[in-house]
């Protein structure tokens, strides 16, 4: 069994910063990608940003010079530190990570269950 969970959520005010985190954890063997994606009402999921395990980052042009995607290796977490955040950047976030388990020959896709970031005008 493996998990994804988010936290760090909330509302804030537009211009504000929030900081999301997601830990990984059950029968894990490695983890090469991690990274966020976002979904607001009546859009589709869209990538935000994702990290190796390696530590190169790629970032959606939208939130370039505002996010950071950052990892712990030692402790299966990724992060995103969100500074700037406009209205638009309202959206229900998920994790992502592609995960070997033990005992398994294939790196699958999780997803944890998504933390909601409002901001207000």
């Amino acid at each position: 069994q493996v998990q994804l969970v988010e936290s760090g959520g909330g509302l804030v005010q537009a211009g504000g910063s929030l900081r999301l985190s997601c830990a990984a954890s059950g029968s894990i063997a490695s983890i090469n990608d991690m990274g966020w994606y976002r979904q607001a009402p009546g859009k589709q999921r869209e990538l935000v940003a994702t990290i190796t395990n390696g530590g190169t980052a790629i970032y959606v042009d939208s939130v370039k010079g505002r996010f950071t995607i950052s990892r712990d290796n030692a402790k299966n977490t990724v992060f995103l530190q969100m500074n700037s955040l406009k209205p638009e950047d309202t959206a229900v976030y998920y994790c992502n990570a592609m995960i070997l388990k033990y005992g398994f020959s294939m790196f699958l896709t999780y997803r944890g269950q998504g933390t909601q970031v409002t901001v207000s005008d």
